[in-house]
Formats: structure tokens, sequence, C-alpha cells
């Protein structure tokens, strides 16, 4: 299950769904802005605060739930990342937890005892602040979750949507191969 950013179902989302499924694994990416696709970051955020966080995640559960009965890894942009790790931690048969761009706030009480979970992030990230890695690993391990964590230097937020203005392509083709392999111990 991968979850869009707030700039939607940006191309850049189905050619990574298609990258996926070329490597074998059965991709879903379900709309969340309901066909709208922002030209921008900026755009985005008003269209996400338009529809409303809680929202968001409603039509994120309820995309997921059709497919979860065997387990599904979570895959996220951003928005989408604090979408699929919510979910994640709170579904039992969750496989994996794949996290491009951003995270989600840890409860205190979570527990995903031995949870797979990657996170690949820009350095420094202009949307979190400079300690938020910090946290949310620690936090990632005491719920029990394997974590691994890759940082890009100097690219920006979005840096996989070519595109935008954040695109990186060296740093997005080592994020790809990097997570194939991370889907390819999964299965």
């Amino acid at each position: 299950m991968l979850f869009h950013s707030v700039v939607g179902l940006h191309p850049a989302v189905e050619e990574a769904a298609e990258r996926l499924r070329a490597a074998g694994h059965r991709v879903f990416t379900p709309d969340l802005f309901d066909g709208r696709v922002p030209e921008s970051i900026e755009a985005g955020t008003e269209l996400k605060d338009e529809i409303g966080q809680d929202e968001i995640l409603r039509r994120a559960i309820a995309a997921a739930a059709p497919h979860s009965e065997g387990g599904l890894v979570y895959a996220g942009f951003s928005l989408g990342a604090w979408l699929a790790q919510t979910i994640a931690m709170g579904d039992e048969k969750a496989r994996g937890l794949l996290l491009l761009h951003g995270t989600g706030e840890v409860q205190d009480d979570a527990d995903v005892d031995g949870l797979p979970v990657q996170l690949h992030v820009a350095d420094p990230d202009a949307f979190e602040p400079h300690d938020w890695l910090t946290v949310w690993y620690l936090k990632m391990r005491g719920a029990g979750a394997d974590v691994e964590v890759f940082r890009y230097r100097g690219a920006g937020h979005l840096y996989t949507h070519r595109g935008l203005p954040d695109h990186d392509a060296e740093a997005a083709e080592r994020t790809w191969r990097v997570a194939e392999d991370f889907l390819r111990d999964l299965d």
C-alpha cells in the first residue's frame, strides 16, 4: 500500500509503483485527494487542510482495509509516510513499513514487536525540526520496531519526485535500490 504526499497522485507515485511492480510486488496507490494533483507542496498543504487530516486518515484506512487480510507492507511519501506509519502501528498483520520523506508520531504505549521499518529522508529536511529523527528512532525502537534509517545529504524534502524543485536523481536512485532490497527481504 503506497500512500501519496501532499502533491497527490503525482507522476512520481505511479513511477515508484511501476518500478516496484516490475520487481514483482503488488502495489496499491489510493487517491486520497479525489483526483486533485496540486502543483506544489504549498498548494498541496492547502488541499490537505481543506480536506482535513482526520478525513485523509479515514480514506487511507478505508483504502487499505480490503487488502490487509494477508498482511501489507505500508509505504508512503511525506504525508503518506505519516499515514503508512499510523496505520501500520495499529495493524498486527503489517509485514513492513517503508517511509519516504517523513514519519509519524509514535505513541508512548506503541508495540510493534519486530516490525521491519526503513526510513529515507533528506539531511537536513526543511520540514522537520533538527532533533526529530533521534526522538522518532528511539521511540520506534522502544516500540519493538527493527529500524533502518538512510539520510541523503543535500537532497530536498520530496527528492524522489521528478518534476518538483526538490528532485535529486542520484538520491532517488539510491533510495529505490535500497528500498527494493528491503521489500525483497520481506517476501
